[in-house]
């Protein structure tokens, strides 16, 4: 069979269709969203990006290299951000009430709040870390891949990291919700304070993420798990190094007040959605195209 136009791999194909979908949401809910033109805009510059990358990727390593690894960064980063100026205007009933309810009904009382028992500034300082490790594990398991010079295995490892990160942002579209840092913080009796550098990166969090609905489902937990299972699968060395960070990554989502439990179950959810729908469409690709 022929080559997809401009030989497009699945990667590449789910950022288009996916950020077309949201300028389609943004022009349907034009009344609603009050920067859609903008919005708009941004998507189509970055649609405009990938066809532009696309037919002359080969010709420098720069080129290949924004192609590979800096225009899916700024993708998923300028997707995320953009979730802000969409969800609460096209969904504006938050389901933290739900989650508050399921999370009590499980354990007896809040988590977060049951985790002041154990809360300490090292430990804190070591789960922010840990938490904010999200934003470094698929980068590192992608660089990885690509000086070990294992292209088949990176570009499907890319399409399964892409994959899951927007099926997170059709949860957050679709199940807006704070988390307990903002829903459950009247109920908070500590602080969370660290001794060296927890406070400056949840500023940094804070100002970098702002204030989003993208609790449910937990994108750490689907992240970090699709990436320890690629690594397990292609790079056994990162997997080892990957699997304690990626457990304290898990329980820093809870004891951070970023998530609810049942966000973190549904991050497990996500992980087995991406892998099993992302892996089944792959092999499928991959026979359309041989």
């Amino acid at each position: 069979m022929t080559k997809l136009l401009f030989n497009i791999r699945p990667a590449d194909a789910v950022t288009i269709l996916f950020v077309s979908v949201l300028s389609a949401i943004a022009l349907f809910f034009n009344s609603v969203i009050p920067n859609r033109i903008l919005l708009v805009f941004i998507y189509l510059l970055l649609i405009a990006a990938q066809c532009i990358i696309i037919p002359v990727r080969d010709k420098t390593p720069f080129l290949r290299a924004i192609y590979d690894l800096i225009l899916p960064v700024i993708s998923v980063i300028v997707v995320f951000d953009s979730l802000g100026w969409i969800v609460h205007y096209i969904n504006p009933v938050d389901i933290d009430p739900l989650l508050i309810k399921i999370d009590y009904m499980i354990f007896g009382n809040h988590p977060t709040v049951m985790l002041e028992k154990i809360s300490h500034p090292l430990l804190t300082d070591l789960l922010q870390i840990s938490y904010s490790t999200y934003y470094f594990l698929p980068v590192t398991l992608g660089i990885a891949l690509l000086r070990n010079n294992q292209r088949k295995e990176f570009d499907r490892s890319l399409f399964l990291i892409l994959f899951c990160f927007y099926l997170s942002y059709i949860g957050y579209i679709i199940w807006p919700a704070l988390g307990p840092r903002f829903a459950l913080d009247h109920l908070q009796t500590k602080k969370l304070e660290g001794f060296f550098i927890a406070e400056h990166i949840q500023n940094f969090l804070n100002m970098f993420e702002g204030i989003k609905r993208d609790a449910f489902p937990s994108g750490h937990t689907g992240i970090a798990l699709t990436v320890l299972y690629l690594s397990y699968k292609y790079k056994k060395g990162l997997f080892w190094i990957f699997l304690p960070i990626v457990i304290l990554l898990m329980f820093s989502t809870v004891y951070c007040r970023y998530h609810y439990v049942v966000d973190v179950i549904a991050g497990v959810g996500l992980t087995i959605i991406t892998l099993g729908i992302g892996e089944s469409y792959y092999k499928w690709w991959g026979k359309r195209n041989i």
